[in-house]
């Protein structure tokens, strides 16, 4: 291998070292906080709204791990250039690792939940990485003089930087599965949520006690969505490319802005409050047609709305601006905070206490509006404000300021060119049209008369419901679509409207073959 391709070798190794070091710096001390995730978060703050639109559209909820593979091959590639730099002139590499060092720690310091020890972390990356670099490179030089010199012989000399390379490389991935095993585990929040006992509600999920799901809310037809998301296939679209690590005994949430007396609760203040049981549907207003960002769970929690009464509105609000943990910040129509639907703090999904990554150890759930305006995670604030007065991190970027959900449907079965045998075709999936209640499906067949489905008893108008209708369908290729209808007599709209800024629209429409 010529001594340039070796050098630029070097430069990856030894960056690649020295960002592993402070990720393990990072979970050990400030593990809501890292060099390269912070980097990524300034770069999710500052891309237009337009990349972020599609990112979302191509990768679904695997847009963090696109994120930041891009993110390692830029630094793959500055890295292997700073190899080469410092081969050829002392120190200009070492300069690049400086700058990587630099960038690390002004992104580390625009994050909301940074603090001092967060700089630890850069500091470390930075220091590994030149120490390193300097020496493979002053090993590969003292080989290729050896290589040079006629009358030496330079096999001692090349394997002293080839064990140097293998060693670093060694050390690199010890030291990431440690900082992955540490991250992963998120060691005393993980422990801590599996020791929390939620407390029993005072208001059980309907129909009853003890009975999660009505009777009639669940169709036996093989392939369609569960009734009630299992938390683990719960969708997750949020801004956070690493999920903020939030102990539930440092806790607390602020009541502040147009109030007559700001209000702080903590973790213990909020268990102790009658909290109650509610299935929401929740949907992600990225989500197509037909796509998969939305799903439906039973949370525990208490109702906003008590604790605004506690604070006491002032009357020129409109608002509430609520804060993540990491910052991030969601604009909320005070009504649907205060109005009957069951708006919750939640505190637990489906019988557990909130799952780190959906939001741990509290977070928003409000029926009826798109995430973006409601579901704030690791909710640390609720700011009563006025729309005119205050903006939140989407609205900002293009995205309406109330988001109301859309009445919409999806079809599970048939999937997209499955082939199924002639006869009885069961077409089957699920409609929504949270806080209004879905009153009816409607399928055609290759662009017929529609017509109407059977539907499934809804637990609630705020979740959805599963449909099935079957079909007499002859042999050959056939397009089926689906519309729901909602309780207020709104039809699910035919025009094809991108997610931007308010949620998409059209019909949902499946192709398929009949054999």
């Amino acid at each position: 291998m010529r001594r340039t391709a070796w050098a630029a070798v070097s430069g990856v190794l030894a960056v690649g070292l020295g960002v592993i070091a402070g990720e393990l710096a990072a979970a050990a001390l400030s593990p809501s906080v890292t060099p390269v995730s912070a980097v990524g978060a300034a770069v999710v703050d500052l891309v237009p709204p337009p990349v972020k639109d599609w990112a979302v559209a191509w990768f679904g909820t695997a847009d963090k791990a696109v994120l930041l593979a891009t993110i390692a091959v830029v630094i793959a590639v500055i890295a292997a250039a700073a190899g080469v730099l410092e081969d050829r002139r002392n120190f200009a590499g070492r300069a690049v690792i400086v700058g990587f060092g630099i960038l690390g720690a002004v992104a580390v310091a625009s994050r909301p939940q940074s603090s001092t020890v967060s700089f630890v972390a850069p500091a470390v990356a930075a220091l590994v990485g030149i120490a390193v670099l300097a020496a493979l490179v002053r090993a590969l030089r003292t080989w290729s003089r050896a290589a040079d010199n006629g009358g030496e012989d330079p096999l001692p000399a090349r394997r002293r930087f080839l064990q140097g390379a293998g060693g670093t490389a060694a050390v690199a991935v010890a030291a990431g599965v440690a900082a992955t095993g540490v991250r992963s585990s998120q060691s005393a929040v993980t422990q801590q949520r599996s020791s929390i006992t939620l407390p029993a509600p005072v208001k059980t999920a309907p129909p009853a006690e003890g009975s999660f799901v009505p009777d009639g809310a669940e169709l036996d037809v093989e392939g369609i969505s569960e009734l009630v998301t299992p938390t683990a296939h719960f969708y997750r679209i949020d801004t956070a490319l690493v999920v903020p690590v939030v102990d539930a005994a440092q806790w607390s949430l602020t009541v502040t802005g147009l109030v007559d007396r700001e209000i702080e609760i903590t973790f213990e203040d909020l268990l102790a409050q009658p909290l109650i049981e509610r299935h929401v549907t929740l949907a992600c207003v990225s989500n197509t047609v037909g796509g998969d960002l939305t799903g439906n769970a039973r949370w525990l929690g208490w109702p906003v709305r008590e604790l605004l009464a506690r604070a006491g509105v002032r009357p020129e609000a409109d608002m509430v601006l609520s804060r993540s943990a990491d910052g991030f910040t969601v604009g909320t129509p005070l009504e649907a905070l205060t109005d009957a639907r069951d708006a919750l703090l939640a505190v637990g999904m489906n019988g557990e206490p909130l799952p780190v990554e959906h939001g741990f150890p509290v977070r928003l759930v409000v029926p009826g509006l798109y995430g973006f305006v409601s579901a704030t995670k690791w909710v640390t604030e609720l700011k009563v404000t006025r729309f005119a007065d205050d903006t939140a991190y989407w609205s900002t970027r293009g995205w309406s300021e109330r988001g109301p959900v859309k009445t919409s449907s999806r079809i599970d079965v048939p999937r997209t060119n499955a082939s199924v045998p002639a006869g009885d075709v069961v077409v089957g999936g699920v409609a929504w049209a949270q806080h209004r209640g879905v009153e009816a499906v409607e399928v055609r067949v290759d662009g017929g008369a529609w017509q109407p489905a059977t539907l499934a008893r809804p637990i609630s108008a705020d979740t959805w419901c599963q449909y099935s209708a079957t079909l007499q369908l002859e042999a050959g290729e056939h397009t089926v679509q689906a519309r729901a209808v909602d309780r207020e007599g709104a039809v699910q709209s035919e025009d094809s409207v991108p997610p931007a800024p308010d949620g998409a629209e059209g019909l949902h429409t499946v192709t398929f073959s009949v054999t």
